[in-house]
């Protein structure tokens, strides 16, 4: 005789499944905890943001509507601070200053960056040397001013020395209408090329090899391999520097206010130094809030710009 054993029943009280509604808690729950431990580690970030950005951007924009100075409480203008900005002359001419610095300080070190990039990706292996490049970015860029500042000196100064020796004039690097922003724009190439550099030759590493190798099985010459497929798939690294340097670029400071100080006469007055002289020079808070909210208006719209039509997004790899 077969004995036949029976199974328990799950619905009549044996080992029941795990309940879905309860799978659903526990994944909830967990997603939960990690969201709490994730806000935990970037608590510290987001402080320091709202202190230090959000609250003085939002303080900066409502005292662009007031006239403010320290010694009195603010007093709502309306859009009288924007209206008297496009009638002003300075800010103007503060923009041109600012645009021709931006223009050779971009296209200079854009060019000398990839140069050194392609060296270190196909000749120069050493470590040591590619250390050695970035190191005038390690300096503060003050430091970086006052040197050229000294080494530019127009009597005392080891360039004019070695251009008086060769028998040519000196030359007034800082201290000439003409001469103002191109040194100036020329120290800063001098000092951010090596980072620029690294930058682009992340970017190249990241391009496979075996795509170099396809080109020069079919017989591509170095220049079409360059133009056809570095720099196609360095598209998003090269608008990355270039978002990047155009915002440094508007918001240079610190070398003009070291070297020139916005001189002679208005030649390297650049649009942080004019928000400088009328905040700290003049007393005008609200006036200089004015001029930062345009000049952060025109840097989102022109790091929009860049990206959108650029394809910063866009990776020819995919």
């Amino acid at each position: 005789m077969t004995t036949i054993t029976k199974l328990p029943d799950p619905v009549a009280g044996g080992s029941k499944p795990p309940h879905r509604g309860n799978t659903l808690r526990a994944g909830r729950g967990r997603r939960l905890g990690d969201l709490r431990i994730a806000l935990l580690f970037i608590l510290p970030a987001m402080v320091g943001f709202v202190a230090f950005f959000l609250v003085p951007t939002i303080r900066g924009v409502y005292l662009s509507f007031t006239e403010y100075s320290v010694l009195g409480d603010p007093t709502w203008i309306g859009t009288r601070n924007y209206t008297a900005i496009f009638a002003d002359e300075l800010f103007w001419n503060a923009m041109a200053v600012t645009l021709q610095y931006v223009g050779l300080n971009i296209g200079f070190q854009t060019v000398i960056a990839l140069g050194l990039a392609l060296l270190m990706h196909r000749v120069a292996k050493s470590t040591l040397i590619r250390g050695a490049l970035l190191l005038p970015f390690l300096v503060a860029n003050v430091i970086v001013a006052l040197l050229w500042f000294w080494m530019l000196d127009y009597q005392i100064g080891i360039v004019n020395e070695i251009i008086n020796w060769f028998g040519l004039p000196r030359i007034a690097f800082f201290g000439s209408e003409q001469w103002a922003i191109p040194t100036i724009a020329g120290v800063n190439v001098w000092r951010h090329m090596g980072y620029t550099a690294l930058l682009i030759f992340a970017g190249l590493q990241s391009i496979p090899s075996h795509v170099y190798e396809v080109a020069s099985l079919d017989g591509a010459s170095p220049t079409r391999t360059f133009w056809s497929i570095t720099m196609p798939l360095l598209r998003p690294v090269l608008v990355l520097v270039l978002v990047v340097t155009v915002i440094g670029s508007f918001q240079v400071f610190d070398t003009v206010a070291v070297t020139t100080g916005g001189g002679p006469i208005n030649a390297s007055r650049v649009i942080q130094m004019y928000i400088y002289q009328k905040a700290f020079g003049e007393s005008d808070f609200g006036y200089a809030s004015a001029l930062s909210v345009i000049l952060f208006v025109i840097l989102a719209l022109v790091a929009f710009i860049q990206m959108k039509f650029l394809k910063g997004n866009e990776s020819d790899l995919d």
